[in-house]
């Protein structure tokens, strides 16, 4: 049957090299391919073929698929982090949220290898502080948002690289504190490579029953979405919002429960999470699109096509500011994706899971008859809001004034490059600073005194120079709960070159009172109750320091490591009631126990130069 379905798709060149007694094994084998691209592609290869044929003769026909396209400013809402508004939104997301209304989508097919790590990419460590890798710290996050609530479903979108690393990285660390079945995996396949403009199949120079295949693009993650079942359960489950996230992205998790709050305020079916995007940057820019023959579209438009499309129509200097604000009027899409479950679901049901697709032949010479390697279609998971009717409500949400954007996919040489340029790198350096900042925003926002960032250069690599702050997700996973747990904020404060770092269960850890300038570490155990009632900390803390060759991976992308020098630590490693409290003058106090034996023991400890904790079972 397969046989005969290649002889029907003009196929048979597949066969040119068997000669002329195959083996029984090299033609199982063959079939055995053939077979599962058959099943892995929408339509099956039948379609592959008449959709590759088609979008070659387009490619090179020279056709734009923008021609006749009129760009404007699509529905949205620009809110800027730690206002009034703000709290508004953000309350209104969480009360979605709460009892199980979100799910999280993880597109995790890539490995590190273009940045010099030969591992998974969500396994790298987001910092050097703690070591907390990327899966870690989403998942955590998750866990904060879900509380003592519904779970919240996570699913995870491995490739044929990344699937097994993925799956024993998951069961090393029981899921990281996800219950089982919380976390779905669905595995990516790859496409068949095209050889010509008759979209023929290409075999492996190599090995005559082999086909060459590359990934076919991050849009297969609705198809399997669909085609797994996995939607369907979640809007069983009373889910009502799906979030997509890229595999290195840290601060992704801290706007979306204000993006929820946009969402339904504006009653978005789909919401591109967006941030503001400066002219010429690139990054993808959202607009809403309007054809001469009426139809209309909202979607996002490629960074290198923008400045073409906006001269051809509304704008003839191209991309460039608006005055008022000195950025672009188009959102920038970094593929954060926000969807309303039905409607999401019951697209799907009608199309399939099928995602527009694009071809990119690299051509030997001006006649585009002859490829320089073979291609293959592609996808976007962005391009969804392609596949919808008019009457779909497509917008976007920019929360401003903080980080939300930072990837890590450069490695050092070309963002030593791009620094150099004065172009934002998306490096391990600067995606590390950006997690401290992003922490350092939250703690501004909430009122605590920090010293204003500084740029700093590392190995050639610009970032931003703040405390390096790092606080586990349930300390607060919104703006307001943080707030919560900091009762007298003006009271706390960082010094510059300082690092913070709470870790553990901090769901009942309050920060009252915290003058640092230094190293401190806290960690908390599940069922510690912790109030840091008045704590001052002076060391020589830790610093980032050059590499001296042979470090591992994860130190080498980054050009740097980090050296302890002198640390503070707490650790609460047994239930309980615990108050720290240095006293008015830096010393001990036992504010319980007025005894001579408590006076003794807290003489003892100002002698110590230790702080005292009060511990109630």
């Amino acid at each position: 049957a397969k046989k005969a379905l290649l002889q029907e798709l003009g196929q048979t060149h597949l066969f040119d090299g068997w000669g002329s007694k195959p083996s029984a094994a090299d033609e199982s084998r063959f079939y055995k391919q053939i077979e599962d691209l058959d099943a892995s592609y929408p339509g099956g290869l039948k379609a592959y073929v008449d959709n590759g044929r088609k979008l070659l003769a387009d490619s090179k026909a020279g056709v734009n698929p923008l021609e006749g396209w009129t760009p404007s400013v699509p529905v949205g809402e620009t809110v800027a982090y730690g206002t009034p508004e703000f709290d508004e939104v953000e309350a209104a997301g969480m009360a979605a949220v709460s009892g199980g209304g979100c799910g999280f989508v993880l597109v995790a097919g890539g490995l590190g290898e273009r940045l010099g790590y030969s591992g998974i990419k969500v396994q790298l460590p987001s910092q050097l502080t703690t070591g907390t890798t990327y899966l870690e710290l989403y998942i955590r996050h998750i866990l904060a948002l879900q509380g003592s609530g519904a779970p919240l479903p996570l699913a995870i979108m491995t490739s044929g690289d990344t699937d097994a690393q993925t799956r024993a990285l998951l069961d090393a660390n029981a899921n990281f504190g996800m219950r089982a079945g919380q976390v779905t995996i669905v595995r990516q396949e790859k496409v068949a490579c095209l050889a010509d403009n008759d979209a023929r199949l290409a075999a492996d120079p190599k090995d005559p029953y082999k086909l060459l295949t590359k990934p076919h693009g991050h849009g297969d993650v609705h198809y399997l979405l669909h085609s797994s079942g996995t939607l369907d359960a979640w809007l069983e489950s009373g889910v009502q919002w799906v979030y997509f996230m890229q595999d290195t992205n840290a601060p992704s998790l801290k706007v979306l429960p204000a993006a929820i709050g946009i969402s339904r305020r504006n009653q978005l079916d789909v919401n591109s999470v967006c941030v503001p995007r400066m002219p010429g940057e690139s990054i993808g820019g959202l607009m809403a699109l309007t054809h001469a023959d009426g139809r209309t579209q909202t979607a996002n438009v490629e960074y290198n096509q923008i400045d073409a499309l906006l001269k051809a129509t509304v704008e003839p200097r191209g991309d460039v500011a608006d005055p008022a604000t000195g950025r672009s009027p188009y959102p920038g899409s970094i593929n954060q994706l926000l969807f309303a479950l039905g409607p999401y679901t019951a697209q799907l049901h009608k199309t399939g899971g099928t995602m527009p697709e694009f071809v990119n032949p690299k051509y030997a010479d001006a006649s585009k008859t002859k490829f320089k390697s073979p291609t293959r279609l592609e996808c976007m998971m962005q391009d969804y809001p392609k596949s919808l009717p008019p009457s779909a409500r497509v917008g976007f949400s920019v929360i401003s004034n903080t980080t939300a954007f930072s990837p890590v996919k450069t490695n050092l040489a070309d963002a030593r490059a791009k620094s150099a340029k004065g172009e934002p790198t998306y490096s391990a350096a600067s995606g590390e600073a950006d997690v401290y900042a992003s922490a350092c925003e939250v703690l501004a926002a909430s009122g605590v005194r920090l010293p204003p960032p500084v740029h700093a250069i590392r190995d050639g690599v610009g970032v931003v120079d703040t405390p390096r702050v790092v606080i586990d997700p349930s300390f607060g996973p919104t703006l307001a709960a943080v707030r919560d747990k900091l009762p007298t904020p003006h009271a706390v404060s960082l010094a510059q070159g300082s690092t913070l770092v709470l870790e553990g269960d901090l769901t009942r850890v309050r920060l009252e009172a915290l003058s640092l300038d230094g190293a401190l570490v806290v960690r908390v155990v599940p069922g510690a109750d912790v109030t840091i009632r008045n704590l001052r900390v002076s060391n020589k803390g830790w610093e980032f320091g050059e590499l001296t060759g042979g470090e591992p991976e994860e130190l080498a992308i980054r050009g740097y490591k980090l050296r302890k020098l002198q640390t503070r630590e707490l650790i609460f490693d047994q239930p309980g009631v615990y108050v720290v409290d240095d006293g008015p003058l830096g010393l001990p106090a036992l504010v319980n126990s007025f005894s001579l034996l408590g006076v003794a023991v807290a003489l003892a400890a100002a002698l110590a130069g230790m702080v005292l904790l009060r511990r109630s079972p």
